[in-house]
């Protein structure tokens, strides 16, 4: 079974792929069981090896920049973290007609938030902001930039493109007003910190009702910390956001801001994913509905 396609430039895998990747750099787990991952990523292919662990293999060019910054950072930052987060075990080069870096991973127990949401909303928000709070307090020395490290000013060209783009699909002046009053938010003044930046239901993993793990930290770099609050609008209930910004000691103007790079984020997930993934779409159209609400649009 190989994936299906998400992106127009996207490198096909599948199981014979990943053992003749095994077999050649890997050798002694290239016996264990391969079995293809349901991953709600659209970054990487994902193949569960044996009982313990996962082979990741990056679907375009952009993602397979990340593995290298993974490699290095994880485990730096987890010790710190009050969280799992992905264990590097094994770095694979480029080889068996796949033009990539790729990754073998400890497998992590959980599953992501399914459409009915989180089931203790409000102990998941404070879990979140504890594990953000942790993230940002890293020391900064010598990080690389954030995929989402740049101004949110400077996503207005693109973010207006695709509401152009997506006339049809949404209400297009309420949605141009809910940016504008993102883009007049105060900016952050300070130096960068530690973001994910992509704290989003594809990238969290719920064990046993509870914050689990963070995974996929492909956005992982220096930035604007407001750019994680777009957890509030992409898991989180709007009952639950004042919780989540209590514990997390959001101002005004870094909600703003935070709010408006969930709307961004999800227009361009909505215009990039409205033909290819239905589930990316649909949680991309939840987050601007969310936004619009919250403005009383």
């Amino acid at each position: 079974m190989q994936p299906r396609p998400l992106h127009p430039d996207e490198v096909a895998t599948g199981v014979p792929l990943v053992r003749r990747l095994l077999a050649a750099q890997f050798p002694r787990w290239a016996a264990l069981p391969v079995t293809p991952v349901r991953s709600a990523g659209t970054s990487n292919a994902m193949y569960r090896l044996g009982a313990e662990m996962v082979v990741r293999l990056p679907r375009v060019a952009s993602a397979a920049g990340d593995v290298a910054k993974e490699h290095t950072w994880l485990p730096r930052l987890a010790p710190a973290l009050p969280v799992a987060v992905p264990v590097p075990l094994g770095r694979g080069t480029p080889g068996e007609g796949f033009p990539f870096p790729w990754s073998v991973y400890r497998w992590l127990p959980g599953g992501n938030p399914g459409a009915a949401g989180i089931a203790r909303p409000e102990p998941f928000a404070r879990e979140l902001a504890e594990f953000i709070n942790a993230l940002h307090r890293i020391d900064p020395a010598d990080g690389p930039a954030s995929y989402r490290g740049e101004p949110l000013a400077s996503r207005d060209a693109a973010t207006l493109a695709a509401i152009g783009e997506l006339g049809g699909h949404l209400d297009a002046v309420a949605v141009t007003a809910a940016w504008a009053a993102a883009l007049r938010a105060p900016g952050r003044r300070g130096p960068a910190v530690w973001i994910h930046a992509d704290l989003q239901p594809g990238n969290v993993l719920i064990a046993d009702g509870r914050l689990g793990a963070v995974i996929d930290f492909g956005c992982l770099g220096l930035g604007d910390p407001a750019v994680d609050l777009i957890a509030a609008w992409y898991l989180l209930p709007a009952a639950a956001r004042g919780v989540f910004r209590a514990a997390v000691g959001a101002d005004e103007a870094a909600w703003a801001r935070g709010r408006g790079w969930a709307l961004s984020i999800a227009l361009l997930e909505l215009r990039h994913y409205r033909e290819t993934d239905p589930r990316m779409a649909a949680i991309a159209r939840r987050v601007v509905d969310a936004v619009l609400r919250e403005e009383g649009a």
